[in-house]
């Protein structure tokens, strides 16, 4: 499974997913950095057959107009530290893999993940 990992998360989210065996990329890892554009970020998810993870609610509006990112992980903590979005990460990563291999849009939150379609 592979990943790529927005801009407005950490590239310490990333790392935690390379440790954990998957392909993933930040976007800071890209050649124009976190500049990347949304749509550059897209079309490499699905060129590549990538996961977008993302705070990002633009990329939820080019899910549902264009289905672009084929998938998508949004995650709607709010302002949280690095520490416990990674924790989050780890304590329900079993779970969003599941969800994601069947669906292709994914909520995630402190309380809650919520699995479309």
């Amino acid at each position: 499974m592979k990943f790529i990992v927005d801009a407005q998360l950490p590239k310490s989210l990333s790392d935690f997913l390379k440790k954990k065996g998957f392909d993933s990329l930040h976007t800071l890892e890209l050649p124009n950095k976190n500049e990347t554009k949304d749509f550059q970020i897209a079309k490499l998810a699905n060129k590549e057959a990538r996961i977008v993870i993302t705070k990002d609610l633009d990329f939820l509006e080019s899910y549902i107009i264009k289905s672009e990112p084929k998938k998508l992980i949004m995650v709607k903590t709010g302002n949280i530290s690095n520490k416990l979005l990674i924790n989050l990460f780890d304590q329900h990563l079993d779970i969003l893999i599941k969800m994601i291999l069947r669906s292709d849009l994914i909520e995630f939150n402190q309380s809650e993940i919520v699995e479309h379609g």
